[in-house]
């Protein structure tokens, strides 16, 4: 079948500022409940598509008797297919690849619509609805170990660092411009360049958070022979860090992501510190702790819209433990990581494949 045949485009005018805290029924955003309103739009549940900007093409179950904003597109599903099915159709169509426009990026239903999947008789939607309810069970009580993993390394460094607002330990507070050997950011008009089958990969914020670079959903591009594209090339131990949107998130380049050759956008900052006096993943837990977060905030002179320049990022203060206490925080991190990995690939392959097996990939044919 194809999209169209199973639902109806609804769309939306509600704004933000229009929402509240005191309404009775929820209203929707890209990142999930925005507010309340005293009215609804759909009494039935339905399917939300992210239509404009982050997170474009990304689809949401959403419950009756709500709204979504103008950047949701209401997808209202009709009397053949079940909606909590029609969800699961839709969140393996990949929409984003129909998108358009350079500076805020959008689809259309007039794109998507014509998307075939497998539409199998009710009682078989029913089936599939639940097998995938405890797949998303399992996934949840993964996500809350990994939770708890973040948790612990952030108790370990207290434990060894002290508060990092009141420096309890009294170690050196110093300027980050004292250990930095090489910094630059990403240019614009990669976008040219982007490819379904590029030779390197392209970070952008999307895959740089908690201390860590994801490489889930990552864009891959063909480099032009420039002293630009060479310059926006990291390496091993690089402190990434988002200069826009999401202020302040860091991430630390790995071996595996530097071999690759990789690639950032003008949204990010690649800064490489001496590593005599600083490990730059300790220096990624620090700039991402409260002390941290503080710093990005009061050095942001842009107000809603973010940013940082380089005197900035050079200004930020960073407490200096001696480098062999650093290494062994490290240390410590990567032993959680690996426990984290294990939890992941669990997440990703295990108990997927365990449902898959049973029904069937019929949704995606």
């Amino acid at each position: 079948m194809k999209l169209k045949d199973v639902c109806i485009k609804g769309t939306s005018n509600i704004r933000q500022k229009d929402v509240n805290d005191s309404g009775r029924y929820p209203v929707y955003g890209a990142a999930g409940p925005v507010g309340f309103m005293n009215s609804f739009q759909y009494d039935e549940p339905y399917v939300g598509v992210v239509k404009d900007g982050a997170g474009i093409g990304r689809a949401t179950y959403l419950p009756s008797n709500s709204s979504i904003i103008g950047t949701m597109q209401a997808l209202i599903p009709k009397k053949n297919v079940l909606p909590k099915y029609l969800y699961y159709a839709v969140s393996s169509m990949h929409l984003e690849k129909y998108y358009s426009g350079a500076t805020i990026p959008h689809i259309y239903f007039k794109n998507y619509k014509h998307e075939r999947f497998v539409l199998v008789s009710k009682k078989e939607q029913e089936q599939i609805i639940w097998r995938f309810s405890l797949l998303e069970k399992m996934i949840s009580n993964k996500q809350q170990q990994l939770l708890k993993l973040d948790e612990l390394i952030k108790a370990r460094f207290v434990e060894m660092f002290g508060d990092p607002v009141l420096n309890s330990k009294k170690y050196p507070e110093k300027a980050l411009a004292n250990y930095i050997n090489f910094i630059t950011s990403g240019s614009r008009g990669w976008s040219k360049y982007l490819t379904p089958k590029g030779k390197a990969w392209f970070l952008t914020i999307k895959n740089v958070k908690n201390s860590h670079i994801a490489i889930n959903n990552i864009q891959s591009v063909e480099p032009p022979d420039s002293k630009e594209a060479q310059r926006t090339k990291v390496k091993e131990g690089d402190l990434l860090i988002s200069i826009t949107a999401d202020l302040g998130r860091t991430g630390v380049v790995s071996s595996d992501i530097a071999s690759h050759g990789t690639y950032i956008n003008q949204h990010l900052t690649c800064i490489r510190l001496d590593t005599e006096f600083i490990n730059p993943v300790y220096a990624s837990y620090f700039l991402e702790s409260v002390a941290g977060k503080r710093q990005f905030n009061s050095k942001n002179q842009n107000g809603v819209k973010a940013g940082l320049n380089f005197d900035a990022i050079k200004s930020l203060k960073i407490i200096i433990p001696p480098i062999k206490k650093q290494n062994s925080f490290v240390s410590f991190v990567r032993q959680v990581d690996k426990s984290k990995f294990e939890n992941i690939v669990y997440l990703n392959k295990t108990l997927s494949s365990k449902i898959l097996s049973q029904i069937g990939d019929v949704i995606r044919d």
